[in-house]
């Protein structure tokens, strides 16, 4: 018994380990014979590869995206950068540089200041003295009236060349109000403020130079006729003398 027993579990040992090596050969008889056949599609792995692909295209919008937004402040930025295509400035410097021309072409009594009071003291003076002889004053009287003829001639040409401006003037704050309200970008909205400043400082520097030459005559004629009051109060003394001539007296 005890033998018949014993081999009952023998046996049943023997099948089970027969059973598990056929399954084994058929499993990888099996996956040979699928191997050699194709892959297997596997759902899973496909969706993590679509998600996988669909950020990628995401992150390559967002770097599409990103390069236009800088191509857009590059062009914004060349915008504000862009200068204005005309300039009046060497129009205007041209006519600042007329205007100190005529200036500078002041005669007799100029407008340097230490000449200025030299020649006024030499033609102008307070009072004539004894000493001074009368051909001398003649000849101060006729340089006073060339000093005053100068000035005034002088006054008539700022004048002219201011007058002459005009209509330059004119067309130049056409240009520059059309070159302001067409500007593309800071730069140029920027420079046509400055030119219409410059035109401003421009004519302003016009009108201080015509009411300088025109001080300037005003003053040498003032002068002129106070010098004169002086010369004619020397040469009357001079001519009464002492009085003895008229009292009856030698």
């Amino acid at each position: 018994m005890f033998e018949g027993i014993c081999r009952v579990p023998a046996r049943s040992t023997l099948r089970a380990i027969a059973a598990i090596a056929l399954s084994m050969i058929v499993a990888v008889n099996g996956s040979r014979r699928l191997g050699a056949q194709g892959i297997v599609f596997d759902p899973s792995n496909y969706s993590q590869n679509l998600l996988t692909a669909a950020r990628a295209l995401e992150q390559i919008n967002n770097q599409v995206r990103s390069l236009e937004n800088q191509a857009r402040s590059l062009l914004n930025q060349a915008k504000h950068l862009a200068a204005l295509p005309t300039s009046v400035v060497g129009q205007l410097t041209s006519t600042i540089n007329q205007m100190n021309s005529l200036i500078a072409q002041a005669k007799s009594i100029s407008f340097d200041v230490e000449k200025a009071q030299r020649d006024f003291a030499q033609f102008y003076p307070r009072q004539y003295g004894a000493a001074i002889s009368s051909d001398k004053m003649v000849q101060d009287a006729s340089a006073r009236w060339d000093n005053s003829y100068e000035g005034l001639k002088q006054t008539l040409a700022i004048q002219a060349a201011i007058v002459s401006t005009l209509e330059l003037d004119g067309q130049t704050l056409r240009t520059l109000m059309a070159n302001s309200s067409g500007a593309i970008g800071s730069l140029q909205a920027q420079q046509s403020g400055n030119e219409l400043l410059a035109l401003q400082v421009k004519q302003s520097l016009q009108t201080q130079a015509l009411l300088a030459t025109q001080a300037r005559a005003d003053t040498l004629r003032a002068a002129e006729q106070q010098a004169s009051v002086a010369a004619a109060k020397e040469r009357f003394i001079r001519f009464i003398g002492d009085g003895r001539a008229y009292n009856g007296r030698k």
